[in-house]
């Protein structure tokens, strides 16, 4: 039976993102995924959030996207009339990228393949035993044994059922029906709203089809949805179904709202949607899964290299369980808001006069990039729990950027002070020790300035585990708490 350190079940962008963070920390990692090829049929998810291609150029690959996408200056909370402004937000990936999941999964392969990490395509998790020292993988053709499971297989996660972890929430109560196709006679572009709901019309570039999204008359059934089913709901909404024909890829989604009451079942975790699945407005979901990824990696990764005790994975449920509560309670906002009632309109009405003041703006622009994150680390300096933000920086190396002290997945200890005043004396062969000269203000988004601290302390996920003022009060304890026992060398 094959063996390594690490089994991911699912190969979308958590999966692969989860992979590559493995591989740079040096851990045996595999990925196993059902589909032959990496192709994707439908749009999936449709962009990434501002907080999301940082945590991408925080690994180097940032513009790997930036370059294939479309930069858009606003994100959306609720309606696609009232965009809502990032460009002044204090980050250098002030707008939001429209790229489709397909594009996102390759440019994650691509460099997943750079760090060698096998991926057994064409097969399937169907199940796993435990036991104290690892985990028996059942696949579809075979057996992988590994020290850890993780379960990022989607939102009917196999894994999460195997593991006997409940997920708890919503059941549907809206469907929509979304597909490509060509159409005989020029439809009525742009959106359209009747008493069912809200309906859209788009060009697909480069080619001759269109893309629609149709609200449901009556809630989808589990039946798969045929173009019938689009060419009828067409009509009732517009009085005609364009000769809508040669559909791509046709498909539903629902108002769905579930999340796994635990992340973690001994020596098998969750990630992504197995964790959490939600209606996609506000274009969401793959972007907390890529965070999920990003902040289970490190952590897996020194508790697989005896680096740190198993309980720091409790910090990965402590921390992401909250994040994807609030993007479900936002979610279901947002299916409530667009709801065409006359009582739901005059909700939409005022919410969209809230959201045109500019404070207002400001904090929902923060939720939905993500750039407002906030891990609880107790009372402290701002900073603390927060995202670092992407500084230049001067070294005794030549200047620098933060993010890319994090390029390998590394914690880095940023010293404003004296050069040489601070010593991490067994932690060196973990953290990096950078002194720099002081980057200026500090700005937060939706919060505004913040005190420029003498010293922070960076995991590699880019939140702030310690900020230090001239004493270094509390450095040792996070150094231990966060990346092990201080070596004896």
């Amino acid at each position: 039976m094959r063996e390594h350190a690490v089994v991911i079940a699912g190969g979308g962008p958590t999966g692969l993102m989860l992979a590559g963070e493995l591989a740079l920390a040096g851990v045996d990692v595999a990925v196993v995924e059902r589909r032959a090829r990496a192709d994707l049929i439908g749009s999936r998810a449709g962009g990434l959030h501002a907080r999301t291609m940082e945590v991408l150029d925080q690994r180097g690959i940032g513009d790997r996207f930036v370059a294939q996408g479309t930069r858009h200056p606003a994100v959306l909370f609720h309606s696609h009339l009232v965009p809502l402004d990032i460009t002044d937000f204090p980050t250098r990936r002030n707008f939001t990228l429209g790229l489709f999941q397909t594009h996102t999964e390759r440019i994650l392969g691509e460099w997943v393949g750079e760090l060698a990490v096998p991926i057994y395509r064409a097969r399937e998790v169907t199940g796993f035993t435990q036991d104290e020292a690892g985990v028996d993988v059942e696949l579809s053709d075979g057996r992988l044994r590994a020290q850890y499971l993780v379960g990022c297989d989607g939102g009917r996660s196999i894994v999460r059922k195997a593991a006997g972890i409940e997920f708890t929430g919503w059941d549907p109560t809206r469907s929509w029906l979304i597909a490509e196709a060509e159409m005989s006679s020029e439809p009525q572009w742009g959106f359209r709203q009747d008493d069912t709901g809200t309906y859209a019309i788009g060009k697909v570039e480069d080619s001759g089809r269109v893309r629609v999204v149709l609200t449901e008359r009556q809630l989808g059934t589990d039946r798969a949805p045929t173009l019938r089913d689009v060419s009828e709901t067409l009509a009732a909404a517009y009085g005609t179904d364009f000769g809508i024909h040669s559909p791509a890829w046709i498909s539903r989604f629902t108002d769905m709202t579930r999340q796994a009451v635990t992340y973690r079942s001994q020596r098998v975790l969750l990630a992504g949607d197995a964790a959490h699945v939600h209606p996609p407005m506000g274009g969401q979901g793959l972007n907390i899964g890529v965070q999920d990824a990003v902040n289970l990696g490190w952590k897996l990764a020194q508790v697989v290299k005896l680096i740190s005790p198993d309980g720091l994975l409790d910090s990965y449920q402590a921390e992401r369980h909250p994040v994807a509560a609030r993007v479900l309670r936002n979610t279901m906002a947002h299916v409530a808001l667009n709801r065409t009632d006359a009582r739901s309109k005059a909700l939409n009405e005022i919410v969209s006069d809230l959201l045109r003041m500019d404070e207002p703006r400001r904090r929902f622009v923060a939720m939905m990039s993500g750039l407002d994150l906030h891990y609880d680390f107790g009372c402290g300096h701002p900073l603390l729990g927060r995202r670092m933000p992407d500084l230049d920086l001067v070294t005794a190396g030549g200047p620098r950027r933060v993010f890319a002290l994090l390029h390998q997945a590394r914690p880095v200890l940023l010293n404003f002070g004296e050069p040489g005043s601070i010593d991490i004396a067994g932690w060196t062969d973990r953290v990096q020790l950078v002194d720099a000269d002081d980057a200026g203000a500090f700005e937060l988004p939706a919060l505004g300035p913040v005190p420029t601290p003498a010293a922070v302390l960076i995991r590699p996920d880019g939140y702030v585990a310690w900020v230090g003022d001239r004493t270094r009060t509390g450095l040792t304890e996070a150094l231990t708490k966060w990346f092990g026992a201080p070596s004896s060398t």
